[in-house]
């Protein structure tokens, strides 16, 4: 036995370094070749998924290239295209209401995101318990998230009249006098901070799906070593929610950057008062459509894209050091 592998060894000793990578390679070639079945499953799955990059060329890709040729333009929308650079960028980069817009966005992405994410891990929490009801509560936990942004805004439009809106009816039950929550630039972004948080039901879905994925005998071993409830929540819920977490801060952001519509209604495509509620998306749409100023929007949306970008770099590099992918881990 010994003699067999002495030759063993000196024949693999033999091989040279550029034999066995030769073998290696061969091996990949052979694995990367396709048979006839395989080829036909290829063909099947693009077909199947066509649709979906027939809509990601045309409402997506193109949209991004158009624009980010447009940028480097002076366009109207009906005269021919004059080119005129970096010009568009550099004008941005000193426009005031880009930063005005820009900070205004930064604040309501900055509460509603976070504050988002706490709703929706209680809405979770609420669903996943072990009710007969349980159904009941999560429908109706889930339907305002259905509601569109269009139309909940013109719901909080009466919610918070100073005149006979209920918050205000609320607040005579206490003594205080009518308040104008849109007249103010930080209570009218508040309010809409506040609107945002009526669609966490979406979150809380995929923060649900993260809970019932949890092994139970987690908690079980957890409860024999004497851990309460919090302690469970800090040790072994939260860590084995990050992935959904993450995900959720992704998407949060993405559509925190993106906020329009609530501003739009509320204050009648104005962005008041005193550009309180000027978001970024609202003066891009203001210098497109109002201003006919296609190549300066078109800037806008670039910027807006690389900055989303950046973002979704920024947490994705943070998120190695906090999300944790392994059960055992938990």
């Amino acid at each position: 036995m010994a003699n067999s592998i002495d030759v063993v060894g000196a024949g693999a000793r033999r091989r040279s370094p550029e034999a066995t990578a030769d073998a290696a390679r061969g091996a990949r070639t052979v694995s990367r070749r396709l048979t006839i079945r395989d080829k036909k499953n290829l063909g099947l799955g693009l077909l199947f998924i066509s649709p979906w990059i027939v809509g990601l060329v045309i409402f997506v890709l193109y949209p991004l290239v158009y624009s980010l040729i447009i940028s480097l333009t002076r366009y109207s929308g009906m005269s021919k295209p004059t080119f005129v650079g970096l010009q568009n960028y550099l004008t941005a980069f000193t426009d005031p209401l880009v930063k005005i817009s820009a900070g205004n966005t930064l604040f309501y992405a900055g509460l509603a995101v976070p504050i988002g994410l706490v709703v929706a891990v209680l809405l979770a929490l609420a669903m996943n318990r072990n009710v007969r009801e349980v159904a009941w509560y999560r429908t109706a936990l889930y339907i305002p998230s259905l509601v569109p942004a269009f139309a909940l805004s013109f719901i909080f439009v009466v919610f918070v009249n100073p005149r006979f809106g209920v918050f205000n009816q609320f607040l005579t039950l206490f003594g205080a006098g009518n308040t104008n929550l849109l007249g103010e630039p930080t209570s009218a972004k508040i309010v809409i901070v506040l609107m945002a948080q009526l669609a966490a039901g979406n979150a809380a879905i995929i923060f649900l799906a993260g809970l019932r994925n949890i092994p139970v005998t987690l908690y079980e071993a957890a409860r024999v070593d004497g851990a309460g409830p919090v302690r469970q929540f800090v040790s072994i819920t939260l860590p084995l929610l990050t992935p959904a977490i993450l995900f959720n801060l992704i998407t949060g952001i993405s559509g925190g950057l993106q906020v329009f519509t609530q501003a739009y209604v509320l204050t009648n495509g104005v962005g008041g008062p005193d550009n309180g509620t000027l978001f970024y998306m609202l003066y891009l749409y203001k210098n497109a459509f109002s201003y006919a100023s296609l190549g300066y929007a078109s800037a806008l949306a670039v910027l807006l894209f690389v900055a989303g970008m950046l973002l979704a770099w920024l947490v994705y590099f943070i998120s190695k050091k906090f999300v944790n992918y392994d059960v055992a881990a938990g």
